[in-house]
């Protein structure tokens, strides 16, 4: 499973997953969550929002299928959910019990990480319910394929 979000370095995560999936013969997940608006009064306003970030959350997997496809050959399953992206995450590892591990790719900005990589690579690490690849971001297509296998 790969999470898809606004990051440049999503789509190295993209590309090594769909690497190892061609590789091992295993199907791919890819999870974009929207974020709710915060307390919206409108209750229409709020809806259309969640509409216009659910559009551009397909936008963002179309382009990295599109990867997985042009890098393996992949065609990865697309999820949206709305929500916590911590919660969203654990909540479809949690339906899904053919998810074997989780690939993020980590920023190689002076940003950090990021914040789903910081979160999970420390103290959450220890308790997540299946291992967690972590690619960095700045790595070429030919070194993610080397890793890959």
């Amino acid at each position: 499973m790969v999470v898809i979000d606004k990051t440049p370095e999503c789509l190295r995560a993209v590309h090594f997953a769909s690497r190892r999936a061609a590789r091992t013969g295993a199907s791919m997940i890819m999870l974009a969550v929207v974020d709710p608006p915060d307390n919206f009064e409108w209750i229409g306003v709020g809806e259309a929002m969640i509409e216009e970030a659910r559009a551009e959350a397909v936008k963002r997997l179309e382009a990295a299928a599109k990867e997985a496809r042009d890098a393996a050959g992949v065609e990865p399953e697309q999820v949206i959910r709305v929500g916590d992206r911590a919660q969203a995450l654990i909540a479809l590892i949690d339906e899904d019990e053919d998810i074997s591990f989780l690939v993020l790719a980590a920023g190689s900005g002076k940003e950090g990480p990021g914040p789903l990589v910081s979160s999970l690579a420390g103290r959450a690490a220890a308790t997540f319910p299946i291992p967690i690849v972590i690619v960095p971001g700045g790595l070429s297509d030919e070194e993610i394929d080397a890793l890959a296998g």
